[in-house]
């Protein structure tokens, strides 16, 4: 395959829709199906691509096959399309892939399986549906792809190179450990925020103002809690081992933050949230930049046009905005703009705020 002219989208939801998005963003043809036929019309309408009469129809003369669909059907999905393309790379969405790879390895003619090549875009939100697509969604996000030991190497290095061209990047992974590494960074916030959230609701009974009461910290931490239940009940019970094993780490740590709390132990704790602050830093910047960074806070009013002209008076001032994540305020009127430069860009990112009536604080 020398280049990918032809996508087929299995699945219109929100990812599956973002990436035919940005697969016509970058001049090839897609066409999309759906067992739904409202969502895969809705998705059509939004996105533009051809709509196929059937799932064979979508996927005859397709490069690149992408299965974007809810968990226990994509096995079943990758062995018809697998079947029915004459020599498409046949990928998939998922974000549990042991399990997925092994049902797919038995569904699948062995003739064509080296022809999948399991993936999952480290993209997305809480919101669901087509609606909410967007090519963007997979702008410098990690594609995660995680060949089983039957993928052909052709077909590894083309999706690899497909998925770059889309503007992501493609990092390979063993499938287990795949598994492993997503149960911490990504489905382990889904529970936290989900324990949380439901917490605050029972509390609520006894104490109708606490979410009334309820900042920006709240907020932040409860945001996934409203992702679909029914999405997420697949996709942590198709992990569920690796998701035991961090929730029991994660349950040690905050018993371990409680007793130095309640042992009044002040420099424990200064210590154990220097350590949190110190690695989120590093992760709120680009690999290239971790050496250093900075993070200012600025108040701006919430109304249209106040982020753009934030961004565009640091642009003017030459300061490149390596991360950026603004919280609304409850009360309503203005929100919070944290923004992470690099370290020496900070003074001066600092002094172009100032100069147009802002009031920026350094938290870091």
């Amino acid at each position: 395959m020398t280049s990918v002219r032809r996508v087929a989208v299995i699945g219109t939801g929100l990812i599956g829709t973002s990436v035919a998005l940005a697969s016509a963003r970058v001049g090839a043809a897609v066409v999309g199906w759906d067992a739904d036929a409202a969502v895969a019309r809705r998705a059509s309408d939004l996105a533009g691509f051809r709509l196929a009469e059937s799932l064979e129809d979508a996927v005859g003369d397709a490069d690149v096959v992408v299965v974007a669909t809810p968990i226990p059907t994509i096995a079943v999905l990758v062995a018809r399309c697998l079947a029915r393309s004459a020599g498409a790379v046949v990928t998939d969405v998922g974000s549990v892939k042991t399990a997925l790879v092994r049902r797919t390895l038995e569904e699948a003619p062995a003739t064509d399986i080296g022809r999948f090549v399991p993936g999952h875009p480290m993209g997305g939100s809480e919101r669901s549906g087509p609606e909410h697509a967007s090519a963007s969604v997979l702008d410098g996000i990690v594609w995660a792809i995680t060949p089983h030991e039957a993928s052909d190497a052709a077909s590894v290095a083309a999706l690899e190179s497909w998925v770059a061209s889309l503007g992501a990047r493609p990092v390979r992974l063993d499938p287990t450990r795949h598994d492993r590494l997503v149960a911490f960074v990504s489905h382990l916030p889904q529970v936290a925020s989900t324990a949380l959230m439901s917490l605050a609701a029972t509390e609520e009974a006894d104490e109708p103002e606490i979410l009334l009461l309820a900042a920006g910290g709240f907020r932040d931490l409860t945001r996934l809690a409203a992702s679909n239940p029914s999405l997420w009940s697949d996709i942590l019970l198709g992990n569920r081992l690796a998701i035991a094993e961090a929730i029991d780490l994660y349950a040690e740590r905050l018993m371990r933050l409680r007793a130095e709390i309640v042992g009044e132990r002040g420099r424990d704790v200064e210590a154990t949230f220097d350590e949190a602050k110190r690695a989120r830093l590093r992760l709120a910047a680009k690999p290239t930049v971790r050496a250093g960074v900075a993070v200012l806070q600025v108040v701006v009013p919430d109304r249209p046009g106040a982020l753009a002209n934030l961004t565009a008076v640091l642009r003017d001032g030459d300061v490149n905005i390596e991360d950026l994540q603004i919280v609304h305020s409850p009360e309503g009127g203005r929100g919070t703009v944290h923004l992470t430069v690099v370290a020496d860009a900070a003074d001066r990112a600092h002094s172009v705020l100032v100069d147009v009536g802002l009031d920026p604080t350094r938290l870091a």
